[in-house]
């Protein structure tokens, strides 16, 4: 069998993985480089961000990857000795007006959950802005170090010889099988690539592969920050009023995230910047005493309703598409990638596959 992979961001690298240790002949291909969108921007939380206000079938995908991440970690440390760092370092959520609820969440869905007042945040947490009164922490919510992770991943894959990366080499358009072909992709230098299968797992740009009314996918770009502390001065992530700080364990601290209506227009803001650099000194008014030593961004493939688009491409036989992630795309992406491998493969799905079917 034979797969073309459209997109080498964190989906298309772990489907291409999942294939490839099934013995498939993989292409994986990307326009730009790869691993260099909205996968190397983000920040690694391996949660959705306030999981309890996400829909069942968000949580279904969101359980089974982070079960699935210390296996990948451990595999791609033996076979590529690249360590991923995969850190729980737990997530605090101040000041949240639903606490309730998340303790309710996490009760259903056996997770530890502490709710804690003000003098015990202080006591743990003694850098926390002074208006900090309430908190909600789940000391098992794990982080990864992204671009590592991307870094294992194509080396992993570099492994197998029937898999063939392709960078800088755009699609022009992608087919479903007809009578005379199977599937096929056309890149714009004129090369046509016929295959068993399509997977297009093109994150913000999904859309202009495939019929938008299937896969409504748009890009939204975010923000991010970087900061230097000595490490262990934030012990633990910490998310207020949809903005969060990532402390990595040689000090790096990220600060992330905005979400703007911007097209695929991928470029800093000053507005942006004074935007996150305000909403680290909510978080942690010690990280002000310098600037940021690193701004960036990138373009999340946001999806109406934050579920992913996770199937086969209605009227297009061979055609699938594993995509619309929006901001969880490394929290999922195990679980998405092993999802979409076994419908393409026929194998009996390990997880309900359809609350995340292409719309028809």
């Amino acid at each position: 069998m034979r797969v073309v992979i459209v997109g080498a961001g964190i989906n298309g690298l772990l489907t291409a993985r999942e294939l490839a240790k099934a013995g498939v002949e993989v292409m994986l291909c990307d326009q730009g480089e790869l691993a260099q969108q909205a996968s190397w921007a983000g920040g690694g939380i391996v949660s959705p961000l306030y999981p309890w206000r996400y829909s069942p079938a968000v949580t279904a995908l969101s359980q089974w990857a982070q079960a699935a991440y210390p296996l990948l970690r451990d595999e791609l440390m033996a076979d590529v000795s690249i360590d991923i760092e995969l850190l729980t370092s737990g997530l605090l959520f101040v000041n949240t007006d639903d606490a309730r609820d998340a303790r309710v969440w996490a009760q259903a869905n056996a997770t530890t959950c502490e709710v804690l007042d003000a003098d015990s945040l202080r006591e743990r947490w003694p850098g926390l802005a002074h208006d900090a009164e309430q908190g909600v922490f789940f000391p098992d919510i794990a982080q990864v170090r992204n671009p590592r992770l991307l870094k294992a991943l194509i080396a992993d894959l570099q492994r197998y010889p029937q898999v063939q990366l392709r960078s800088k080499t755009a699609i022009s358009s992608v087919s479903g099988a007809q009578a005379s072909h199977s599937a096929s992709v056309m890149f714009t230098s004129g090369e046509l690539v016929e295959a068993d299968a399509v997977i297009v797992c093109a994150g913000a740009w999904s859309a202009k592969l495939l019929p938008r009314a299937a896969v409504p996918v748009r890009p939204v770009r975010g923000q991010m920050l970087q900061y230097e502390t000595a490490p262990g001065t934030i012990t633990s992530m910490i998310l207020r009023d949809g903005h969060y700080l990532i402390p990595r364990a040689d000090g790096l601290v990220l600060c992330g995230s905005t979400l703007e209506e911007a097209g695929f227009d991928n470029r800093t803001t000053a507005e942006a910047r004074e935007l996150l650099e305000k909403a680290a000194a909510s978080l942690w008014p010690g990280l002000t005493e310098q600037p940021p030593v690193r701004h960036w961004a990138g373009l999340r493939p946001g999806s109406p309703n934050g579920i992913p688009f996770i199937g086969a491409v209605p009227e297009q036989a061979g055609v699938w598409v594993n995509a619309g992630q929006y901001r969880n795309g490394l929290v999922l992406a195990p679980a998405s990638a092993a999802l979409i491998s076994d419908l393409v493969l026929g194998r009996t799905p390990r997880l309900a596959a359809a609350p995340y079917a292409p719309m028809t």
